[in-house]
This record gives C-alpha cells, sequence and structure tokens, in this order.
C-alpha cells in the first residue's frame, strides 16, 4: 500500500495523513468507503461458522425489553423477521479469504496491533447496547442499513444486572446511517450504538489490540524465564544471624529477589524475542491442517490464519521465533510484510531458511504458491 496515496477508502486521506490527523484522536466517517461492498459470507454459512467450536461467536438479544448473551457454539439462531438480536462472529479472517483480504485493507497499522475481523448481522432493532471499546475499530456497512449514534462521553455509569457492558446514561452528540460501502473509523472509549434499520444487516469490524502495562508484564514474564540459566546459584545466606524476627523477609533474599527479576530482562535480545512471541501468538481455537514440503520450484504464501512479525534480530511466525540474519532476514521481512514471496526469492534463500519454510509448510501455516 502507497502510505502517501490518497484513497477514497479514507475520505480522500492518504494512510499517513489519516494516522496523523485521526488515529487514536478523533473519529471519521466515510461515505462509500467501499463501494460495492458484498458481506464475505452469507447469513447460512455465518450461521454453519457459529456453530462450530473452532470459531467464536456470540448471540445478544433484547427481546421483550430484556437483555441475553449467548456465546458460542450458537445452534440456532431465531427467525430473521424476528427483530432485537444480533450474531457476532469473530475472526473471520481466519476461515474466509473474502474476510482476509478486507482486513488486509487496514495493514497501514502494524500487524502487531491488527487483531481480527467481526462480523455483526441482525434483525431490524438488534445491537449491543450503548458500550465503549478499548480498542479502535472501523466499522463497514456491508448490506442493510445500521444506525450509529456515538459520544465522546466520559461520565458513563454502567446497566446493572444485565449480562453486557451497557451504559445506561449514555447521550449521544452524533447520529449516522451507514449504507453499505460506508465506513466509520471510531478512537477507543467513544460511546456508540448501532442499531440495525431494517433486517438482514452486516456490519464488519476490524478491531486493534489494545493491552495494559500490567497485562503485557504479565504475558512477557513467563517467557523471560525461558532465557534465565537453570543451573543458575541457588539463593545463600551464609552470614544470617539468628532472629528474634521470624516474620521479617530478610533484605538480602528481598536483593536476592530484585536481581533475578531484573537478570531475566537484561538477556540481550531477551524482551524484544518474548514480545514478537506474545503479539505473533495465535488465540486459542485457532489450528492448522498439516501440510507437505513445498513443491520444487514454487512460492509461498502465509496460511490467513498465520501471524508473522520481525524485528532487528527475528522473524516472528504463530507465536515462535527464529533468529535472521543478510538475506535469509531481509527476504522473510518481505514475507511477513507482503504475505507472499516469489518462486525467485525462495530460491534465493539459503539451504537453512528453505528448510525452516518447508517445515512450516508440513504444519500448515504456510501454503506453496504456483505462478
Amino acid at each position: 500500500m502507497q502510505i502517501d496515496q490518497p484513497t477514497p477508502m479514507l475520505a480522500g486521506l492518504s494512510p499517513a495523513q489519516f494516522m496523523r490527523r485521526h488515529w487514536q484522536k478523533k473519529p471519521l466517517l466515510v461515505r462509500q468507503a467501499f463501494p460495492g461492498a458484498q458481506p464475505p459470507a452469507a447469513l447460512k454459512e455465518l450461521a454453519a461458522l457459529a456453530a462450530r467450536d473452532d470459531v467464536e461467536s456470540r448471540l445478544v438479544t433484547s427481546f421483550d425489553g430484556q437483555w441475553k448473551l449467548k456465546r458460542g457454539p450458537v445452534a440456532r439462531l431465531p427467525a430473521m423477521s424476528k427483530p432485537g438480536w444480533t450474531l457476532l462472529v469473530q475472526g473471520l479472517e481466519q476461515h474466509l479469504d473474502a474476510a482476509r483480504a478486507l482486513m488486509d485493507r487496514f495493514r497501514f497499522i502494524p500487524d502487531a496491533r491488527l487483531d481480527d475481523l467481526m462480523l455483526s448481522v441482525a434483525s431490524q432493532g438488534g445491537g449491543v447496547g450503548p458500550h465503549f471499546d478499548s480498542y479502535d475499530v472501523f466499522l463497514i456497512q456491508l448490506a442493510g442499513q445500521r444506525r450509529w449514534r456515538i459520544a465522546a462521553q466520559k461520565d458513563a455509569q454502567m446497566l446493572e444486572g444485565v449480562p453486557l457492558k451497557i451504559i445506561a446514561n449514555f447521550k449521544a452528540e452524533e447520529e449516522f446511517v451507514l449504507e453499505p460501502g460506508d465506513m466509520l473509523y471510531l478512537p477507543p472509549r467513544w460511546a456508540h450504538d448501532g442499531i440495525a434499520e431494517g433486517p438482514g444487516c452486516m456490519t464488519a469490524s476490524v478491531g486493534f489490540r489494545a493491552t495494559t502495562g500490567p497485562a503485557l508484564a504479565a504475558e512477557l514474564l513467563p517467557r523471560l524465564i525461558d532465557e534465565l540459566d537453570p543451573a543458575a546459584r541457588l539463593y545463600a545466606d551464609p552470614r544470617q544471624a539468628a532472629t528474634d524476627t521470624p516474620g521479617l523477609v530478610p533484605p538480602e533474599l528481598q536483593a536476592f529477589a530484585r536481581r533475578a527479576v531484573a537478570l531475566a530482562v537484561q538477556q540481550p535480545l531477551a524482551l524484544e524475542r518474548a514480545l514478537g512471541e506474545a503479539l505473533s501468538e495465535l488465540k486459542a481455537q485457532v489450528w492448522f491442517e498439516p501440510g507437505a514440503r513445498l513443491p520444487s520450484g514454487s512460492g509461498v504464501a502465509l496460511d490467513r490464519r498465520s501471524r508473522m512479525l520481525y524485528d532487528t534480530a527475528h522473524v516472528f511466525l504463530n507465536g515462535e521465533s527464529f533468529r535472521a540474519g543478510g538475506r535469509d532476514a531481509r527476504l522473510m521481512r518481505r514475507l511477513a510484510d507482503e504475505r507472499v514471496l516469489s518462486a525467485a526469492d525462495v530460491a534465493r534463500l539459503s539451504e537453512g531458511a528453505r528448510e525452516l519454510l518447508d517445515q512450516w509448510a508440513e504444519d500448515g501455516w504456510v501454503q506453496p504458491l504456483i505462478a
């Protein structure tokens, strides 16, 4: 993608301009961001996906004013003629090429931040109530109409006694009706409420990963422990004197613990490796069919479910890290950026890197690309 090229998808802004002016700052409504937009799947196919164990789905209903939430698998949907229900299917890019292609339109934002594509299908009046998201979101109307009301609201009070985080005192500041092909971008913590106007409303949501510092630390620290020498010396206190305050933690033991934690973080490239592995880790329900070694003379494409990242010293694929340098590193980075590698580029890889590609192909993480 040409990040300095204006695009109708962003209302005539270039991706670079959008990131400077709107990303995590203010909403943007784009009429006909995706002219001729079509849902990546029909309702029947979405219902079949929602009924599977390996697909994350939810059914939200507000029949007779009573909010209810059913987590998938969702075996049966209400009739589309019955108002007030919404089916949410997460991670569609893992299952449908068309969903993967739609999500890839947003790769002017780092893949490390990109989470998944969710599709919401709703009957008349369906929605999930006014709420906040902790992450950025692009809302793309694919079928039917949806009325969005939004607000930069800070003093939210949550509705009690319901299974959803619904804002009780929501006060809309702006309102839009989105037609197929329209898109609305919202930064984190913008209150919003989307209600289907008529049956057969389908809206795609491209969402982004958001985490707190403590949550990220909790994910990284166990990985950092792997860098430590298991034969490292035991704590010893040969100068420990007899004590009449046995409940007191010895300061020497506190200092030992502090040094142990610091040592884990200070190992060369340890934090970078742990972060890349965590960011490329797949969700629990993602699995791959085993494949075979790449045919001679073929290129390679990442499987639509694979997450590949890199830094200056590593490439990361599906939660695993690999050291790379020189030509191999440049070509592997190209695979991460473009999600494909030509046959000519594959032929330029070293023997070790080519063997690694074959292993990824046998794992189902990459697929052969025949010109």
